[in-house]
């Protein structure tokens, strides 16, 4: 047989939980429901009747000359019309367009350092390529050189310069890069 205390005990919890339950419910009043709206997505949009229409017109030659650049000049022949009406002959003279490479001086590269062994020089080019360097080799006479780059920015190679000097060693030269001539 269970004590008085222990039924008491089970009574209380009994009556707590159905009061945890039961009464929000019933202590809510009357319960709204909202219900979001949500707007469809349309398979196909819906085109108005009135679509924009675009005008194409002529491009327009100008006639201003740029300081060291060829001009296309433009004849226009008068307007013949003879049998089809709204026929136009145009005449036209080109020059050709004279090649200037300004960039030819702009670019460096870092003469690191010349062996005698072309394998060593192999090996130092193939580490500093896997440091992510822009490492290559130029075979001169009785030397292999190692050179980084070409690059247009002197100053990321005179940084570069500095770490290469840690990782090698080497002290090497930022020398100007002739491309006709590497």
């Amino acid at each position: 047989m269970a004590s008085k205390f222990q039924s008491r005990l089970v009574g209380t919890i009994i009556l707590v939980a159905i009061g945890v339950i039961v009464l929000p419910d019933l202590l809510d009043g009357k319960k709204l429901h909202y219900q979001e709206e949500i707007a469809s997505i349309p398979l196909k949009p819906e085109l108005d009747s009135e679509v924009e229409r675009f005008e194409i017109l002529d491009p327009i030659e100008d006639q201003v000359a740029l300081p060291d650049s060829p001009v296309t000049a433009v004849d226009t022949a008068p307007v013949e019309q003879g049998a089809e009406k709204g026929t136009q002959k145009l005449t036209t003279t080109t020059r050709p367009v004279i090649e200037k490479n300004d960039y030819q001086d702009s670019a460096w590269i870092i003469q690191l350092m010349a062996l005698k062994n072309a394998e060593n020089a192999k090996t130092v080019v193939a580490d500093l390529q896997k440091r992510g360097y822009q490492a290559h080799t130029k075979q001169e006479n009785s030397f292999t050189r190692v050179i980084i780059g070409p690059d247009v920015s002197k100053s990321k190679l005179e940084k570069q310069l500095v770490e290469l000097e840690k990782i090698t060693g080497a002290k090497g030269q930022l020398l100007k890069f002739k491309p006709i001539n590497p």
